[in-house]
């Protein structure tokens, strides 16, 4: 149900309020992001439906659940937090497509969702804080007690990348025959038999300055 200005009331208020998972993953995300903000509540409720929805633990220990972002910042704290998964272990990648999204995918069953912000989110938050200072601290409070279903919208989709690719073998290395340099989890391009990382066979995101 969506609440509106006329039909909220103070005892409204006092049960629209976080779960203690969701506190818990939020205070977990505000010391990390060193404070808290709407799109971290984003995140975080992206991440703990996510993980819901398809029926993983979490926080993610057994590199079962994998978490596409299609952006980094604050979002990407929250799901983080949510999820337990991290670049560091290879569980979070970042797509940058500039939007506050994300897919997860269980990695043993295949099955993949993708989350994103009800178009209607920051509307509706208004309407259950009119009080607030602004619309960013509406959206900072609604955002931690609304629905699911009012907040977030989501879709059953197909990657089109390769998981067994993507997560590559372990202690897989070789080194670039051009540079030298190591390149580890299958990320090295084969150029007429000869072995490249991606910057050598010209897929660099910098140039070398010469001092």
């Amino acid at each position: 149900m969506l609440f509106t200005p006329d039909t909220i009331t103070q005892t409204h208020l006092l049960t629209l309020a976080p779960t203690s998972q969701l506190a818990s993953v939020l205070a977990q995300s505000a010391a990390q992001h060193d404070h808290l903000c709407p799109r971290q509540v984003l995140g975080a409720r992206m991440g703990l439906l996510g993980a819901q929805l398809l029926g993983v633990e979490r926080p993610n220990r057994d590199k079962r659940l994998l978490v596409f972002v299609e952006t980094d910042g604050c979002a990407a704290d929250g799901i983080s937090a949510a999820t337990g998964c991290t670049v560091g272990h290879r569980t979070l990648h970042m797509i940058d497509f500039g939007k506050v999204a994300a897919t997860f995918v269980d990695t043993l069953s295949g099955q993949a969702i993708r989350i994103v912000p009800h178009r209607e989110a920051r509307e509706r938050a208004t309407q259950y804080m009119p009080q607030a200072r602004s619309h960013w601290h509406a959206q900072l409070e609604a955002y931690q007690f609304m629905s699911d279903e009012e907040l977030l919208q989501v879709q059953r989709v197909e990657l089109r990348v390769s998981l067994e690719r993507l997560l590559s073998k372990p202690g897989y290395r070789v080194n670039c025959e051009a540079c030298g340099e190591e390149i580890l989890n299958e990320r090295d391009v084969l150029r007429e038999g000869i072995v490249l990382c991606r910057a050598c066979a010209g897929e660099d995101y910098y140039q070398i300055v010469q001092v």
